[in-house]
């Protein structure tokens, strides 16, 4: 199957659409977990994992191509770009969660926050003081800001509906198989390794508009991704937390903990540690982030619309 990759023609005409789907998401939210298609590719996935899982690579990759095919049927069905982005963007949930996290730990609740961390992230928060429950709020900002906004938009312009829909199953994949652990690190190898391919752009845009949207800062975020991003041990990952650290001054990343699993990661960022004060302002920066997307997307229609008319 092709993606159906446009000429540069086409895509001008893709822009709005993109926009337009962003703009339902931003309106309307995710659907009930129930209703929701990345939902159903979940489970279609699990039900598959349990019957063709062994620990080697061939079989990963063999998941994981089934998966893309899924996900690449499913938008030549759908045919929708607007859709394809509603159904795939999460920006708005991802904001609405992470500002609730900062405010019950502003609050002093830190219970209530650690207990809705989960959501965001998947460390152990049981241990988390207010400044580590505020740093894994914001990175989950950062990186999620890419794989819930910027590369569903990114690869429905690419390439449309199939590729938005695609990009959100390599992406859902990612989450589920993706892991580093026995059971994962041989089949879950292609998913992962594929969800570094299909971010790595999204990311490197998303690091730019943060710049562009804290200009005051713009030469510490480009510093910071420069100088600190390659110590993260994910390629994308990194690149976005460090812009987010960079625009806000503060220092992310350290040491973690994945259930009974502990992670010694380097830091990145200069400046005190993060503190629930900060997550808003992590927010704001996700959302301005996005409107800067919109006004492009907006630009690249209008200009792709005026061309044909002349």
């Amino acid at each position: 199957m092709r993606l159906g990759v446009a000429p540069v023609s086409a895509l001008a005409g893709r822009c709005g659409s993109v926009a337009a789907g962003l703009l339902l998401d931003r309106l309307a939210g995710e659907p009930p977990a129930e209703a929701h298609p990345v939902a159903w590719f979940g489970r279609l996935m699990e039900w598959l994992e349990e019957r063709i899982w062994a620990d080697s690579r061939p079989r990963g990759i063999a998941y994981t191509a089934m998966g893309v095919a899924v996900g690449i049927l499913a938008g030549r069905l759908m045919r929708s770009v607007t859709a394809a982005v509603a159904f795939t963007a999460a920006g708005r949930e991802l904001r609405r969660f992470a500002a609730g996290v900062g405010e019950a730990a502003a609050g002093g609740d830190l219970e209530r926050a650690r207990s809705e961390l989960p959501v965001l992230v998947g460390r152990d928060p049981s241990a988390l003081d207010a400044s580590g429950v505020a740093a894994a709020a914001i990175e989950s900002v950062a990186e999620n800001s890419v794989d819930a906004v910027i590369a569903p938009a990114f690869w429905a312009v690419v390439a449309g509906a199939p590729g938005a829909i695609a990009y959100r199953a390599i992406n859902t994949m990612d989450a589920m198989v993706g892991h580093r652990n026995d059971r994962y690190r041989r089949f879950g190898w292609a998913a992962a390794r594929l969800d570094d391919i299909a971010n790595y752009l999204p990311a490197r845009v998303f690091a730019a508009l943060v710049a562009a949207v804290v200009p005051e800062r713009a030469r510490e975020v480009l510093a910071t991704v420069r100088r600190d991003a390659p110590a993260h041990p994910s390629p994308n990952a990194g690149v976005a937390e460090a812009a987010v650290a960079g625009a806000l001054g503060r220092e992310l990343g350290g040491p973690l903990r994945y259930g009974a699993t502990a992670a010694d990661r380097p830091v990145w960022g200069t400046g005190p540690r993060p503190g629930p004060a900060d997550v808003p302002a992590a927010v704001d920066i996700a959302e301005k982030v996005e409107r800067v997307l919109l006004v492009v997307l907006g630009i690249a229609w209008l200009s792709g619309a005026r061309r044909g008319r002349y």
